[in-house]
């Protein structure tokens, strides 16, 4: 008996030590959406809260942000080791600040979600009704960083358009008093903000940019160069566990936002859900990603858009090839990012 019990001792201590070793080994992970807890960053939740990143070994805080360009700020200051960004205001940031070279290593928004949003009874209904027009746009969106392209693609005349810096919160408040005539922003938060303030669907005009000559990619996953160095298999790690995330919330989009409403109270699920599926519909379930599965960027339309933002952006260095910007080393094997 004595040991018998000794042995079950050295088990019971065994297996505690491997359970608090594990718990030990977890990797911290500081991660910043883009913007607030929307029907969107569902699967970034969703991870969390089926512990798809704890069984990659990860622990995982998610922030929320003020605008998709906080995110590479945060990352490159080091206070976040990963983010999620647009990849195209990551491009010019990375080539003013040649010594922080953050990079992307999975691309969620496969098409952007930029666009103009206006009112038909503020007679905007397409890119030339701009002309004459007063833009709200904030400083740091990501839409509006695209608003150059924008313009050269519809032949617009830029001088002929009153551009007003305007903050996040009031942005579709200005649109609904009709203080401004149209307003840039993402597609599916812009239109359901303004849809919960009573403005008819039916006035309401969304232009997404990439049905306008806009030929760009979205939001990616970023990286610092540190953690990505120090922490590969983190890095792996976490695109593996977002994966699971993004295909639940496909799947089930009714359920995964339940894992927004839980960090949102004043967030609305029907509000919510229909912002997610119109992300999912326009942005994230594209034919490339039916197709190619999810991820990874094309090479050749990669190019053709560092070249579009060549149009209107003079890069201080070289013109970035698609390999500076995005790393795919980090992706899971296609079979596991199969669609």
């Amino acid at each position: 008996m004595p040991v018998l019990f000794s042995r079950r001792v050295l088990l019971a201590g065994a297996m505690l030590a491997c359970l608090t070793g594990g718990a030990a080994a977890q990797t911290a992970v500081k991660f910043s959406l883009d913007f607030k807890f929307e029907g969107p960053s569902a699967p970034f939740l969703v991870a969390i809260d089926k512990g798809y990143f704890k069984q990659e070994g990860l622990d995982v805080t998610i922030d929320s942000a003020a605008g998709s360009l906080e995110p590479i700020n945060r990352v490159a200051a080091g206070t976040y080791d990963m983010g999620f960004g647009d990849i195209n205001s990551l491009i010019k940031f990375r080539d003013a600040n040649p010594q922080n070279q953050i990079k992307a290593v999975f691309m969620v928004y496969n098409k952007p979600a930029f666009s103009i949003v206006g009112r038909k009874s503020r007679g905007v209904s397409k890119p030339k009704d701009l002309e004459g027009k007063k833009l709200g746009a904030p400083a740091p969106d990501g839409a509006y960083a695209q608003w150059p392209i924008f313009v050269q693609a519809n032949g617009i005349d830029a001088s002929k358009v009153t551009i007003e810096n305007v903050g996040f919160p009031v942005r579709e408040p200005m649109l609904q008093s009709g203080q401004v005539d149209a307003i840039t922003g993402f597609s599916f938060s812009s239109f359901i903000n303004l849809k919960s303030m009573n403005v008819p669907v039916d006035d309401i005009v969304v232009m997404l940019m990439a049905d306008y000559g806009v030929n760009l990619y979205g939001n990616a996953i970023i990286v610092s160069q540190k953690f990505a160095a120090e922490k590969p298999e983190a890095v792996k790690g976490f695109l593996r566990a977002f994966i699971k995330g993004l295909r639940d919330t496909v799947q089930s989009p009714e359920a995964a936002v339940d894992s927004v409403l839980k960090r949102n109270d004043v967030a609305k699920k029907d509000a919510e859900l229909e912002r997610l599926k119109i992300a999912l519909r326009d942005n994230i379930v594209t034919d490339e990603v039916k197709k190619n599965g999810w991820g990874a960027v094309d090479q050749a339309r990669f190019t053709g858009a560092i070249d579009q933002i060549a149009l209107t952006y003079k890069f201080k260095g070289d013109k970035p090839k698609p390999a500076d910007i995005f790393d795919a080393s980090f992706l899971p094997g296609a079979a596991d990012r199969k669609f």
